[in-house]
């Protein structure tokens, strides 16, 4: 934690007095938040967090550039700590909640402008240096890994593979690589109560050269209609079949992993990413989603 003199110093450089400075009442994991008065936003990197907040120093303004409401920065430094920090602009909100189900019309209007804001980031960000590229790995045999472990039966194992040979066909001949934020969740979203309007798309720390279907996959399905239907203007089979492939994947990843009682992210406990694509499919989900057999 940084020391009531860093944190005045810093304050200073920004003309906000060392009264107004306060913790922000959530915390990242990667970051310690602190409010400098009511305009800016101070966040310290954790020190193992450096290279995200670096990576941030970078996309954040490229993605102000392209016009992807997110707050702007306004400065950066890495030599007053031992681990850089960022002051970024204050926007006002709250995060929204989840619908209950692909029906569901409370938030739709805040997931389908998160939609858009995601199309703008991958369309009109082409080239950014120092940023790495991640490439998904096929997940059939993590499938037979687990159930070499024991963690899920022959018989269930070769139904996921055939799963994932179905959803497969369905992909284009080559997936594109776009710039995604790479943690598009709700957690990193800020609406206003009120209007029901996207205020801000927060936390760049994951920010990828990726295959973009991977953006939709930080969200539970039941949340993803609405943010497709943002995104492309309609529903489409071959971004249905693809966002569900790395939901499936990283629900069979997490199946080994700790429990984690005290989290509070949607998919932090090990089952609930298998549970929410159960959920999502028992609500009679639209199609292209009910056509993926």
């Amino acid at each position: 934690m940084p020391s009531p003199e860093v944190l005045a110093e810093i304050a200073r450089r920004h003309r906000v007095g060392p009264d107004s400075v306060e913790p922000a009442p959530f915390q990242g994991v990667a970051n310690q938040v602190y409010f400098l008065g009511k305009h800016l936003v101070l966040r310290i990197a954790r020190p193992d967090s450096t290279e995200n907040l670096l990576k941030e120093a970078i996309v954040i303004p490229a993605a102000v550039r392209a016009g992807v409401r997110t707050p702007e920065v306004v400065a950066f430094d890495d030599e007053l700590l031992d681990t850089p920090y960022m002051v970024i602009k204050r926007v006002d909100g709250i995060a929204p909640g989840l619908p209950a189900g692909p029906a569901d019309e409370q938030w739709r209007s805040v997931y389908r402008e998160l939609g858009s804001e995601l199309a703008t980031l991958h369309r009109e960000v082409e080239e950014l240096p120092k940023v790495p590229l991640e490439i998904a790995r096929d997940p059939r045999p993590d499938v037979a890994t687990l159930a070499n472990a024991g963690y899920l039966s022959a018989d269930i194992a070769n139904w996921l593979i055939g799963w994932f040979d179905r959803l497969e066909s369905r992909f284009p001949a080559a997936s594109p690589v776009r710039l995604i934020h790479g943690d598009a969740s709700p957690t990193n979203l800020l609406a206003d109560p009120d209007s029901r309007r996207l205020t801000a798309l927060l936390d760049w720390g994951d920010a990828a050269w990726a295959d973009p279907a991977t953006e939709f996959a930080k969200l539970p399905l039941r949340a993803v209609p609405a943010v497709l239907e943002g995104y492309l203007g309609e529903y489409d089979e071959t971004w249905a079949a693809r966002i569900l492939w790395h939901h499936l994947h990283w629900a069979m990843g997490r199946l080994p992993t700790p429990a984690d009682p005290r989290a509070g992210h949607w998919s932090a406990q090990p089952g609930n990413r298998l549970m929410e694509i159960m959920r999502f499919h028992l609500a009679e989900p639209p199609h292209p989603w009910s056509a993926l057999r």
